[in-house]
């Protein structure tokens, strides 16, 4: 790692202690499988059980978290990385107080982040004084350098699939490429838009059986989300299910997943905090790797 983003590290280690900090990658193989919209409303959901969330849009070229709840901000992470913001100015207060950081939409070179300007986010998330119990990054869909990054740097890494052929091989694909070249060995799977209960355990059993025979790698049921009409009807009105239809079937679900997130707890020592996250940000190499 380059001497200056050694100084930057060190830098966040001056600052006040801190609460450690749940970090989680919401991903995908392929997209249209409904990860925003999980990465949304389980947000939401930990916030409403009084959490203090930030939601991360890391989608950095192809940025839609804003869209799906209806916000406007007059700036994101590409005016950050420009300098002409700092993140503190990006924030937009969500549903519940969630703390959102906008990406950039139709913006190339943010999806193609050099080095040097990953380690600019290690300055941002450094001058960051809002107190934090769980950051949530919604990443692009695929293999794609940022997803990789994004998913190395996190604690806990939720792929998230439905019962489509396309989709379950999209995510073996990048639970291999996660595992083989950049040693995650535990991920937690989330079958979404699940007709029933067994459908989601098939969706689940399917993946864990061709992973694990083939993979150093073991994958956790994380639960489901159903087919919910009522869904549909909040990403119409672009409100969060878990807000804006709490009894349907689909808030019941993310109320349940924010629940067995909290369950996983939280490292201690620097694993634990936003120090862990943004270091281990810059320190991660994004490049394409074969499939």
């Amino acid at each position: 790692m380059p001497e200056r983003h050694h100084d930057q590290a060190s830098g966040l280690r001056m600052l006040k202690k801190v609460e450690p900090v749940r970090v989680i990658a919401v991903t995908s193989g392929k997209g249209g499988v409904g990860k925003t919209s999980v990465s949304v409303n389980l947000s939401v959901a930990m916030a409403l059980a009084g959490r203090r969330v930030m939601l991360l849009d890391g989608d950095l070229g192809l940025a839609n978290v804003d869209v799906m709840l209806g916000l406007q901000p007059s700036c994101n992470l590409a005016h950050v990385l420009a300098g002409s913001c700092t993140l503190d100015e990006t924030l937009i207060e969500g549903p519940a107080g969630v703390l959102i950081v906008p990406a950039a939409s139709g913006k190339q070179h943010m999806a193609e982040l050099t080095p040097s300007q990953h380690a600019g986010l290690v300055q941002a998330f450094s001058e960051l004084s809002r107190p934090l119990d769980t950051l949530i990054v919604d990443t692009a869909a695929g293999i794609a350098g940022s997803v990789i990054t994004f998913s190395q740097a996190a604690q806990q890494v939720i792929v998230v699939v439905t019962n489509d052929p396309a989709s379950l091989t999209d995510a073996y694909a990048l639970i291999k490429v996660l595992n083989r070249d950049h040693g995650i060995n535990r991920i937690q799977v989330l079958a979404n838009v699940a007709a029933t209960p067994n459908e989601a355990r098939d969706i689940y059993s399917n993946l864990r059986r061709v992973a694990e025979r083939f993979l150093d790698v073991t994958l956790n049921f994380m639960g489901s989300v159903p087919q919910d009409e009522w869904l549909r009807r909040a990403v119409r009105r672009q409100r969060a299910v878990v807000e804006a239809y709490p009894s349907s079937p689909s808030a019941r679900a993310f109320r349940d997943l924010a629940g067995k997130a909290e369950s996983w707890g939280v490292p201690g020592g620097a694993r634990g905090n936003l120090e862990f996250f943004v270091e281990r940000l810059v320190q991660s190499k994004p490049a394409g790797v074969p499939v």
